[in-house]
């Protein structure tokens, strides 16, 4: 994966997200789509084993047109994901996002894009931007995407992105956007007058993203729920005030405009701290300076032992064992035993991953291959959905 580890942790979450719903546009609604988002709200769950690792605790609904009992071919359900362009994926990304979209892809209808509109929302660094976006592709690929089960490609090449982007801009209420709490964040430390609206209004951006896929579930990290339950507010905002008989009305199919998208959160994860760019050597200095305790052996879950979770967590996703099969193996390990053990487990992982990488990335004309095929499956989607939100909106047809 190049010079690419390990940099911060993802939390471990035990939330088990209610991912059910229905699609909501009649006159029930009243004013509730017309206030501030609310909360992702929980349900029963479904217990199921994704292969990597870990389980996965969620319920689905198949949010697609019902398909007619006569029909023999499953339908599958959507997912879409991404991640910035920074030119040096951590190993965060690779076990909150990329690891886990390679036994998605099996199950489901995928899109993965590599988001470069986000990546300007800060200042950047022009030259670097398109080299950090194609090595952010070629590490997808290196780490196991199929381009024969998933579309790859980057969001700027399908133009729907920013023109449902402001469409949706026109439904959404300010407040909701002033509400946003890595607004406030990053706002505050970078100063008014070097941050752009783009850092505002960015959450309309990936509620686009989400939208124009027709999106059934989207896999998200903690910090990222709070985004995912503006797109869901905003998808039914739309609906209810363009969907149904308006859209009837005005020569549409009717009905919901969007699929209300429900959250994917993987039980179990890890949040990498202090930990940095490299293989081998790096790595074990790295995890060599982790902070250690005084107890006894190594255990899962105890609130007094951060680090020992986290790093039990990592080596549970490298390994692929099960929770159970590791805090048997590492319960009576010393600090010094379990970091030999994580750093020789992690470099073993990483390394076929560096050289695919590798090349990948040395074959620019393969590497633009899949992102043009991908970028043209994945506007035939978005098209589509923008042209109905369009016509619902009253433009006249072009």
């Amino acid at each position: 994966m190049g010079r690419t580890v390990l940099s911060q942790f993802l939390t471990l979450s035990n939330s088990t997200p209610r991912l059910s719903s229905s699609l909501r546009f009649c006159g029930r609604l009243g004013s509730k789509y017309l206030k501030r988002p609310g909360s992702i709200r929980h349900n029963r769950t479904i217990n199921g084993d994704n292969g990597a690792g870990f389980r996965c605790c969620c319920s689905v609904s198949l949010s697609q047109p019902a398909v007619p009992e006569t029909s023999s071919i499953p339908v599958r359900k959507r997912i879409v994901s991404g991640v910035q362009p920074t030119g040096a994926i951590h190993l965060g990304n690779y076990l909150g996002a990329i690891k886990t979209w390679i036994e998605l892809q099996n199950s489901y209808d995928t899109l993965f894009f590599i988001v470069d509109l986000h990546a300007i929302t800060l200042p950047y660094d022009t030259q670097q931007l398109s080299k950090a976006t194609r090595n952010t592709a070629a590490i997808y690929l290196a780490c196991g995407v199929d381009t024969s089960k998933a579309s790859v490609f980057v969001q700027s090449h399908v133009r729907a992105h920013v023109e449902l982007m402001w469409l949706l801009s026109s439904a959404t209420p300010i407040g909701w956007l002033n509400r946003m709490i890595q607004f406030k964040e990053k706002s505050r430390k970078a100063g008014d007058e070097n941050v752009g609206v783009a850092l505002l209004t960015y959450p309309v951006l990936m509620a686009s993203d989400i939208l124009l896929y027709q999106s059934d579930l989207v896999p998200v990290g903690e910090d990222q729920k709070q985004h995912l339950e503006l797109t869901r507010e905003l998808a039914e905002r739309v609906n209810y005030l363009y969907g149904g008989r308006k859209w009837k009305k005005l020569g549409g199919r009717g009905g919901a405009i969007f699929k209300v998208p429900e959250p994917l959160i993987p039980p179990a994860g890890a949040r990498v701290m202090s930990l940095t760019d490299g293989l081998s050597k790096v790595i074990a200095n790295k995890i060599k300076r982790c902070k250690t305790d005084s107890f006894p052996g190594m255990e899962f879950d105890n609130p007094e032992r951060p680090e020992c979770n986290n790093l039990l967590s990592i080596y549970q996703l490298i390994s692929g064992k099960t929770k159970e099969e590791v805090a048997q193996e590492c319960q009576d390990m010393n600090w010094g035993r379990f970091k030999t053990l994580l750093t020789d487990a992690l470099v073993d992982h990483l390394h076929p991953i560096q050289v695919r990488h590798e090349e990948i990335i040395s074959d620019p004309a393969y590497l633009d291959g899949v992102l043009g095929e991908g970028a043209t499956k994945a506007a035939a989607i978005a098209d589509a959905t923008l042209s109905n939100v369009y016509q619902a909106m009253g433009f006249l047809h072009r």
